[in-house]
């Protein structure tokens, strides 16, 4: 809207300069059509010259015109003829009635040789029409210069002029619906009311029911709370109002208040609609918590709106929507009934509501059928709508890079890791050392994470540096866990030492490339006994506060317990740190031989996946699943350049029924002959019956491949129960391991 109004403004100003330019030519430019302009005494004297057998014909008058003060004279051998005056002239001149009277007198003589020798014309008696015109034009002209500079001063001086004026973004109609919406379905169900409100309200009111005045949405950044509002206005069919709370906070005073105002008088012109505030809490604040007075502009806004959604003045037909992730800073008075009447908390999405948003994402975009939506809804633990949009379309732009023709797994994996930790930093130089070292850390976390009975199955290892990590490991979790168990917390806190412990075994030194798994460890010991009450010393008490200080409410907190107390709980940390450390350590000297293998096969291939960790766990050598991940990185290629020559064939085809219709329009405009349209449109044909052929080719060619590898499928599936039991028995035994520790 605002683009509009300046490129408006700009038009303005010039037509205003163009046609003041065209004004100022007319008035002072003399364009020659009427010559020279001469003096009265110089034309009397060119009229005298006629009769004068000395002059010269530049002297002498041919013929004279008179009209409304000027006059206009062509002299001897003039290129104008007289029927041009006084359009075309060669000299003219100014006269008055005095004038006029002299030369008069030298045509008076009926006998007179100039009379005889000049001609003289004049315009009729009255005013012409341009004589009356041309007056009403520059009248016109000077009011439209003087709106206009009104116009310019006004738009491009807003803050002087309308700085009490909302700055709303209006919709007519959404068209988000609330089937564009994945993963909030109480959500949606609480909103659903709303809709029913708004088209039919007296299916509610005939039951005495009110129409709720005002919903908050709260939740972080990305849940979708946006998104949510435009579909309740896209549902309900109804116009949606939306602006930013620090929309209304400006440098004057009461101009807060005013906008308010503002809001609620286009919202009452546009009833029923919704009205929706993003990030209300920049002017819903708790009042009193600052260190100035009440009469803060932050607060008059905030009277203002508490005014307006419930004071004397009924605003029926308006719902307020707003939405914030810091409902707990917000007045009360704002959250009271009557106001917001309800607060919908929009949450992360769960497996399956992430499932359904990358779903709807990826319904514009070409997925391989080797894309499982499910496992990517598992690894995605944590991601909000925004992250997975996000997430999807970095994969894209991985396989617009990469030159491929659908989205593969192996892309959407790498826009995973890219929006977590950036991207992957290939051409960073690092010593075959660091290499060796970061290899063995990231084998080190695998295979704890496969071992430990309560730990996530790993998706992804690489060894290649990205954002501030060296390496990483990626885990897929089975589902989202609301609570997290002693033997989870513990399980977790000794993967995360397994990089400082393969450092340890094999190096026999230790590097600080742990101190985020030191940080995260930690981290979770302290929730452990300061929040969850898993110490066995401290037990069933919480030494820590979960709520967050708020300047101005919460000036200082406090610790709720003693130095005795807290000396414990930091002794307590220790024992769980100290304890999962042994345990961890334990885990990878039994299996050194495959930390070894798992370092080995992440220095040749850099990223390898969950099934190439399986196999390693499995005891497969590292020449063997290298020579397996190649062939499948072959199959792959070979999927994919089938794959863009059957795109190019169907191009083609498309392009000859194309150039097939164009060329009859063509006949039928008698531009083509029948003849040309014919050989079109048997190239077309022959192409057709050899994309045919081709394609029944590769359809041949797939059921003699599955044949062949009937006996082969066999022999995958003895390799995979061998697999299978490999896992179960080390899993069984560590098992056994843990229990006869713990006893």
């Amino acid at each position: 809207m605002n683009e509009k109004k300046q490129g408006g403004f700009k038009l303005s100003y010039l037509i205003v300069f163009l046609v003041v330019v065209l004004l100022l030519c007319l008035l002072f430019i003399d364009f020659g059509n009427n010559g020279k302009k001469i003096e009265w005494t110089q034309a009397y004297d060119m009229v005298q010259n006629a009769v004068d057998p000395e002059a010269t014909d530049e002297e002498k008058a041919s013929f004279i015109y008179f009209q409304n003060g000027t006059g206009y004279i062509l002299v001897v051998g003039s290129k104008y003829a007289e029927n041009q005056v006084p359009n075309y002239s060669d000299y003219y001149f100014s006269y008055d009635a005095n004038i006029k009277a002299e030369f008069d007198a030298l045509f008076a003589d009926e006998n007179s040789a100039i009379r005889d020798s000049v001609g003289m014309g004049y315009a009729p008696a009255g005013i012409s029409f341009w004589d009356i015109l041309i007056p009403i034009l520059y009248i016109c002209f000077a009011v439209f210069v003087i709106w206009m500079i009104y116009r310019m001063i006004a738009g491009t001086n807003k803050s002087a002029f309308n700085f009490g004026k909302t700055k709303v973004k209006s919709y007519s109609m959404s068209k988000v619906k609330f089937d564009d919406i994945a993963g909030m379905e109480e959500e949606k169900a609480e909103l659903q009311e709303i809709v029913e409100f708004l088209k039919n309200p007296k299916k509610f009111t005939d039951l005495g029911a009110r129409i709720p005045k005002g919903v908050l949405l709260v939740g972080q950044p990305g849940t979708g709370k946006t998104l949510l509002a435009r579909a309740v206005a896209g549902e309900s069919k109804v116009p949606f109002i939306s602006i930013s709370g620090s929309d209304f906070v400006e440098m004057f005073v009461g101009v807060g208040a005013s906008r308010v105002r503002d809001l609620f008088d286009q919202a009452k012109k546009n009833k029923p609609c919704i009205v929706f505030i993003d990030e209300i809490d920049a002017v819903g604040r708790q009042r009193g918590a600052g260190l100035g007075g009440g009469n803060d502009e932050r607060e008059q806004t905030l009277n203002q709106l508490l005014v307006e959604m419930d004071g004397f003045e009924p605003n029926e037909g308006i719902i307020v929507l707003a939405a914030t992730n810091r409902s707990d800073v917000l007045d009360p008075a704002l959250m009271r009934p009557g106001r917001f009447d309800r607060q919908i908390y929009v949450h992360i999405p769960d497996v399956k509501g992430r499932e359904g948003i990358l779903r709807i994402h990826a319904r514009n975009k070409p997925i391989d059928e080797s894309v499982d939506f499910s496992v990517l809804a598992r690894i995605t633990s944590g991601f909000t709508g925004a992250d997975i949009e996000n997430m999807l379309n970095e994969s894209a732009i991985l396989a617009a890079r990469a030159g491929r023709p659908k989205i593969i797994m192996e892309d959407i994996t790498e826009g995973i890791n890219k929006v977590i930790m950036g991207p992957q930093k290939k051409s960073h130089v690092i010593t075959e050392k660091e290499r060796k070292l970061t290899a063995y850390h990231e084998a080190g976390h695998t295979i704890l994470a496969k071992s430990l009975k309560h730990c996530d199955d790993v998706q992804e290892v690489s060894i290649i540096p990205r954002g501030g990590a060296g390496g990483y490991t990626m885990s897929r979790p089975e589902n989202d866990d609301l609570l997290i168990s002693v033997g989870k917390a513990n399980d977790t806190i000794a993967m995360s030492m397994g990089g400082r412990i393969a450092e340890e075994i094999i190096f026999k030194d230790i590097t600080s490339g742990a101190s985020s798994d030191i940080q995260q460890a930690t981290k979770l010991a302290h929730a452990m006994v300061y929040e969850w009450g898993m110490s066995k010393k401290i037990g069933f008490l919480a030494l820590s506060s979960n709520g967050e200080v708020f300047i101005g409410r919460d000036y200082q907190q406090r610790n709720a317990f003693s130095e005795k107390l807290a000396g414990i709980a930091d002794d307590e940390i220790m024992a769980i740190l100290n304890s999962n450390y042994k345990r961890a350590k334990e885990i990878l000297t039994d299996k050194i031989d495959i930390l070894h293998e798992m370092a080995k096969l992440l220095m040749e291939r850099e990223t390898i996946y969950k099934e190439e960790v399986d196999m390693v766990m499995a005891g497969k050598k590292t020449d063997e699943i290298v020579k397996f991940m190649e062939k499948k990185e072959k199959e792959q290629k070979v999927k994919e350049e089938k794959i863009r020559q059957e795109k190019a064939r169907l191009d083609k085809i498309r392009a000859y029924e194309n150039k097939i219709k164009e060329g009859e329009r063509l006949v039928n405009a008698g531009v083509l002959s029948k003849e040309e349209l014919t050989q079109i449109k048997k190239e077309y044909e022959n192409f057709k019956k050899e994309f045919d052929k081709n394609l029944k080719d590769d359809k041949d060619e797939v059921v003699s491949a599955e044949k062949s590898d009937d006996k082969s499928a066999e022999k995958k599936d003895e390799e995979v129960k061998e697999i299978e039991k490999v896992e179960q028995d080390n899993k069984v035994n560590d098992e056994k391991k843990t229990d006869k520790k713990e006893d």
